[in-house]
């Protein structure tokens, strides 16, 4: 018979190497989620220089003419309603929804639904299509839909079917997507425990912070250490330059509910005769959406398609060329009718290009603050208006500008966002729809053969 393997003699080591950090189990899970952080980073630097592409497309069929839009993006916002009907309705929205009710229902088929590998591909696909043809979004969402998505397949490869494990996973793929997008690591953990999980879980704290981190610097290394909007040096002197904080605060933390309460079409009033609209006549509806976005485009001389990315860079940097002082509203306006359609794509780099706009105009009733100070606060403010998530937006705003000068004026402008927007909008966005959708599952699991009609996130 072989010899038995030799024990260390000493105790203190045998102590040391049983330990839980050395624990088998515990090094599969850490390789599943440093991997899969890989994956993620590597599938948001993709889809990100895809979606560039997808853009100059539509920039180029510009060049031949601003009507076309009104043909063209139509058409394909109706083709993208259509073919998101059946299996791929969990692809429609932004997608963080999507992933905050994932990681609350311990269900397999509910999290399939929501996170399949097919549903992941389609999102980038039809958001990169819905780009192509001018469309008001973002991809950062749908970045974090990828991200859980992909997340939630490595871990089910590496054995873990526990419900429990398989949401932390799902949670940490969130997160590494969010920060990837914007190359933020510290907003990827701030948004992950803001607004996907509302908690923070101990034992799993290091390794979702590992996790992400471990997304940010492949991000890094690829892309570069860069903010997204270039560094602003803006700072807000105290005293009166501390209006822009009530100001920005109260007027775009309203806008941002108001657009919140626009997008979440609500059971009752003129906005519900909308959403019954929609759900009797899907595709010609999104045929509507589509035009109105290519009549606001003409309107705004071309300015509101897109991320607004380019727009809300020139507000912050202060560039001699802006978008004018309409483009908050229309820009606003562009997003409401390109999420109404029920296509593919997010709302997060398009807010912040709303709350740019916004902020331009309330420099001009503040001569003496610095103009891009308040387009910073205005930027921030808004995003907390729309998501309810005041951590997110202040740690987004500052690491997407380098700017640690005005910490504690954003924090406050979006603390002042999120109690205004209350007011319009009391549930955050990405909540509601989660429990749209969570009740959605209830009802038609309590009542296997009786027909649902969504109102979730799935069917707008």
């Amino acid at each position: 018979m072989p010899a038995p393997a030799p024990k260390a003699s000493n105790p203190r080591l045998r102590a040391v190497l049983g330990h839980e950090f050395f624990a088998p189990y515990q090094w599969k899970r850490r390789i599943a989620l440093w991997s899969g952080a890989v994956l993620v980073a590597l599938a948001a630097i993709l889809f990100a220089k895809a979606s560039d592409w997808a853009y100059r497309l539509f920039q180029l069929l510009l060049t031949h003419g601003s009507w076309l839009p009104l043909v063209f993006t139509p058409l394909v916002f109706g083709l993208l309603c259509w073919v998101t009907e059946g299996r791929l309705r969990a692809a429609r929205g932004s997608g963080i929804p999507q992933v905050i009710a994932a990681i609350q229902v311990d269900d397999a088929g509910f999290r399939a639904k929501m996170l399949a590998l097919p549903i992941a591909l389609s999102k980038m696909v039809l958001t990169l299509l819905a780009l192509a043809v001018g469309a008001s979004i973002g991809r950062e969402g749908p970045t974090v839909h990828v991200g859980a998505g992909l997340m939630h397949w490595l871990g089910r490869r590496f054995g873990f079917d526990d419900p429990k494990a398989l949401s932390r996973f799902v949670l940490a793929g969130g997160a590494a997507g969010i920060a990837a997008a914007f190359n933020t690591p510290l907003a990827g953990v701030v948004f992950a425990i803001e607004e996907l999980a509302g908690t923070f879980e101990h034992r799993f704290s290091g390794l979702l912070l590992t996790a992400v981190f471990v997304g940010g610097v492949v991000s890094m290394g690829i892309l570069g250490n860069y903010a997204y909007f270039g560094t602003v040096q803006a700072s807000l002197p105290l005293g009166h330059a501390w209006l822009a904080v009530l100001e920005c605060g109260v007027v775009c933390g309203l806008a941002g509910g108001l657009f919140a309460r626009l997008i979440l079409l609500g059971r009752q009033g003129p906005l519900a005769a909308i959403g019954k609209l929609r759900e009797r006549h899907p595709v010609p509806f999104a045929i509507g959406c589509g035009f109105a976005l290519a009549v606001i485009g003409v309107l705004s001389h071309d300015t509101v398609y897109g991320t607004g990315y380019a727009q809300a860079r020139a507000f912050v940097q202060g560039a001699a060329d802006t978008p004018g002082q309409g483009f908050g509203v229309l820009k606003l306006l562009a997003n409401v009718v390109s999420y109404w359609a029920g296509i593919p794509g997010g709302i997060f780099s398009p807010a912040l290009a709303v709350g740019a706009g916004l902020g331009h105009n309330i420099a001009y009733f503040l001569p003496h603050v610095p103009g891009e100070a308040v387009v910073l606060l205005g930027m921030s403010a808004y995003l907390a208006g729309v998501t309810g998530s005041p951590l997110t937006s202040a740690v987004i705003a500052m690491e997407l500008t380098n700017n640690q000068n005005m910490v504690i004026p954003i924090m406050a402008a979006c603390l002042l966002a999120r109690a205004a927007s209350s007011i319009v909008s009391p549930t955050p966005v990405y909540k509601d729809f989660a429990e749209r959708m969570i009740q959605d599952f209830e009802r038609l699991r309590a009542v296997p053969m009786a027909p649902i009609h969504s109102h979730s996130e799935e069917s707008d």
